[in-house]
């Protein structure tokens, strides 16, 4: 009997889950700088919130497809799409509020690293939705960490806006420099060619 007990145990943890529900642990590792409260208020906001913060989510996913995958786990209230502040397109995130905190709970452990549109998308608890969090933070007005990423996405604008930045000055040196001949400035304008070739397999794991 000993025997298949010590079996069951050794399979009865579900690493992946365990961060988010026990209070002992952090819920978080930082906190928020639009939260005007303590950590103490924040991580209380968190363990009693209805509202999710979904992330890793391709531009090209709707708000129809957020509503649908997330319904599956409870009535949902709202969504609010994460948009670049310049420009107003998706920018790669949403909040996702239910009318209760259990739905929120479910949705946090059955749907966290979810593929929806060829991305595993990140699902936390969020303190809650006020106006302008909707908005992206990087300078360029989208989000931060698509400023600095150095991988080729697809599924999140192509490269990160500094490379990008840099990728287009260099082309635009290429074709002043034309007249000069196919030597060394041609590499210019077939990186981002070479970069979307190697981006089919890497992609879907950036960020």
């Amino acid at each position: 009997g000993t025997r298949g007990t010590r079996r069951r145990w050794n399979h009865s943890p579900r690493p992946a889950m365990a961060r988010l529900f026990l209070d002992s642990e952090p819920l978080t590792q930082y906190k928020d700088r639009l939260f005007k409260g303590s950590m103490e208020e924040y991580l209380d906001r968190l363990r009693s919130s209805a509202t999710l913060y979904v992330g890793n989510v391709s531009f090209f996913t709707s708000e129809e497809q957020i509503w649908s995958l997330f319904a599956k786990c409870g009535v949902v209230k709202t969504v609010i799409m994460g948009l670049d502040k310049h420009k107003l397109t998706p920018c790669g995130f949403c909040f996702v509020e239910y009318h209760n905190r259990k739905d929120a709970e479910r949705a946090v452990k059955y749907l966290n690293g979810t593929k929806l549109d060829d991305r595993e998308v990140r699902i936390d608890f969020d303190w809650g939705f006020q106006d302008g969090r909707q908005f992206g933070r990087g300078k360029s007005g989208g989000q931060v960490r698509d400023e600095y990423r150095t991988n080729y996405d697809a599924g999140r604008g192509g490269y990160g806006k500094l490379i990008k930045n840099e990728l287009e000055n260099l082309n635009e040196e290429g074709a002043a420099g034309a007249n000069e001949g196919d030597g060394f400035r041609g590499g210019g304008d077939h990186g981002p060619s070479a970069a979307a070739n190697a981006g089919g397999g890497g992609g879907g794991g950036g960020g």
